[in-house]
């Protein structure tokens, strides 16, 4: 095997995860065959492949920017619980 349990006991650790002894063992296993899949792509000839960041040909549609009636301060204070001087007043939740 490619990683032991002790390894996966250290990373179940690490991201403070309890794992039984069964599960230790399936999530060896189960990496083990991860690593052996990442080892697999390496061998892969890719000198001739260009880099993309898709398969398909993308391109964003952007709509044009049109200037509309906003809507009324007055009729939206209304809607305030708490409110100072034209703005909506929250508790700070940052200190």
């Amino acid at each position: 095997m490619a990683i032991t349990i002790r390894e996966v006991e250290y990373i179940a650790r690490l991201a403070r995860i309890e794992l039984t002894t069964d599960e230790l063992q399936y999530y060896t296993f189960q990496l083990d065959r991860i690593l052996e899949y990442i080892n697999k792509l390496k061998e892969v000839n890719v000198e001739k492949v260009e880099p993309t960041t898709g398969v398909f040909p993308l391109k964003n549609v952007l709509r044009e920017d049109e200037i509309k009636p906003s809507l009324d301060v007055k009729e939206v204070m209304k809607m305030a619980i708490v409110k100072e001087k034209n703005q909506f007043k929250v508790p700070k939740i940052i200190e």
